[in-house]
């Protein structure tokens, strides 16, 4: 879908973006949403960048807590008579720092590339998730339009078979009032009838009615 992609990015223009793969509520999004293998790859690879900035931090705080210890030996060693080994220990030393120096600054300068690099793949996973939900969110709303035809539909036939029931019931009150007139008491046993025509018409006018008023207060709902 090009045509919405780029109105997601002129969207997206100026915006601040938390860090998708570290923000709780993006996690939930997706588990309403359910898998997709873009998504996944495009949090790997965010996730990739993140924990290489980690690993960094972690290897510049290392290496500057080693030549601290580097420098304090080289102090310790000024103090020592001059000797071979002296000077030999003291060159050794000064190379460790020179290297340790060396690889804290490969390391810094690589720190400075890795803020572009998460915000180029975190803005790439938030265009992926606009796409994903936007297509979740239209396939939703079909779905609801479909459902609810659905449902209009159920309730006419809900009507028509309640008061189809009603008039069943009406003409067997009628006809059991006819038989009860000329048998007499003894019409039940007669018929082997069961039927107790009691309240039928107020019970299923109220089913109806209840019917009617959930439905008008759904229309009132949407309007």
């Amino acid at each position: 879908m090009p045509q919405e992609e780029e109105f997601f990015r002129e969207a997206l223009i100026g915006k601040k973006i938390p860090v998708l793969t570290l923000d709780n509520q993006w996690h939930k999004l997706f588990t309403q949403t359910g898998e997709n293998d873009e998504i996944h790859d495009l949090e790997d690879k965010l996730n990739e960048v993140l924990k290489r900035q980690g690993k960094l931090n972690t290897e510049i705080k290392s290496l500057s807590a080693y030549k601290k210890k580097v420098l304090q030996e080289i102090v310790n060693i000024m103090e020592l008579p001059d000797s071979a080994s002296k000077e030999k220990k003291m060159s050794e030393n000064k190379r460790i720092i020179e290297e340790t120096n060396q690889q804290i600054e490969e390391y810094n300068d690589e720190l400075l590339e890795l803020p572009k690099q998460i915000d180029e793949a975190n803005f790439n996973l938030m265009l992926a998730t606009m796409r994903v939900c936007y297509a979740r969110i239209q396939q939703n709303v079909s779905d609801i339009d479909e459902i609810n035809q659905w449902v209009a539909s159920f309730r006419v036939k809900l009507k028509k078979q309640i008061l189809l029931k009603q008039k069943k019931e009406i003409w067997n009150d009628e006809m059991y009032s006819y038989m009860h007139s000329i048998f007499g008491p003894d019409v039940i046993d007669v018929f082997d009838m069961k039927y107790n025509p009691k309240n039928v018409l107020n019970k299923e006018t109220d089913v109806i009615g209840r019917v009617s008023t959930q439905e008008d207060n759904e229309t009132n709902a949407q309007t």
